[in-house]
């Protein structure tokens, strides 16, 4: 799966403010396709989000998260030129890590 995940952020008083719009089908599993048959269960689980090396937020999703899902979330003591990464890992494995600087 190409790297389609789009970050922002952004600096406002002493509170870093994180956007993060992932690309990801997110099926159920539940769904029946054209054809009739089951469309296989491919959704997120895991998703790490780091300032730095620290980890600070930890998600564990499910099914019921919508397809594309946007995340905001937001943590105190970051600075203007500070990195922020987010990964998920998903069912059937696959990973992806974004990264911003924040502004």
């Amino acid at each position: 799966m190409p790297n389609m995940m789009r970050m922002r952020a952004s600096l406002d008083g002493d509170t870093v403010v994180v956007r993060v719009l992932m690309t990801h089908p997110e099926d159920t599993g539940l769904l029946k396709g054209p054809d009739g048959k089951i469309i296989p269960a491919h959704f997120i689980q895991t998703v790490v989000c780091k300032h730095g090396d620290t980890e600070v937020l930890h998600c564990d999703w499910g099914i019921a998260v919508s397809k594309n899902p946007f995340l905001e979330f937001s943590f105190k003591g970051g600075k203007s030129g500070d990195t922020v990464s987010v990964t998920w890992l998903d069912n059937k494995g696959e990973t992806q890590t974004g990264s911003t600087t924040v502004s």
